[in-house]
């Protein structure tokens, strides 16, 4: 699968807050970096973000672009809330290697109506 039909597929399951889905995408030992947090190295601690992720605000990706260059994908998202972020994805063998993220943590709290932890994750 090319990277931005890769991101495209993360893009759906992301929207279904199917964490099963999303994991599948990764590879064993890829990390994901959101910049508001420290890396993630692995798909157990990738899933279980996404699992505290869903399990406190509804989240949904609109995609505004999506470029691809060779094992790479961009993504520049926004969300129904007026959220705006873009992430990178590094695809190897079919699967997401490595990912980066940039949002504004502090508006996605607001705008979720979530109070803003003393802690992100535990860390």
């Amino acid at each position: 699968m090319r990277p931005a039909d890769l991101v495209r597929e993360w893009v759906r399951r992301f929207n279904a807050a199917d964490v099963d889905g999303l994991d599948t995408l990764y590879a064993e030992d890829a990390t994901n970096h959101q910049v508001v947090m420290a890396p993630l190295h692995g798909r157990a601690a990738i899933r279980r973000m996404f699992e505290v992720e869903f399990g406190r605000a509804e989240m949904s990706c609109v995609v505004e672009n999506l470029f691809e260059e060779g094992e790479w994908a961009i993504l520049e998202w926004s969300d129904p809330n007026g959220l705006r972020g873009c992430g990178f994805f590094h695809v190897r063998d079919g699967r997401i290697a490595f990912q980066r993220g940039y949002f504004d943590q502090l508006s996605f709290f607001r705008k979720q109506g979530l109070a803003v932890p003393d802690t992100y994750l535990g860390g």
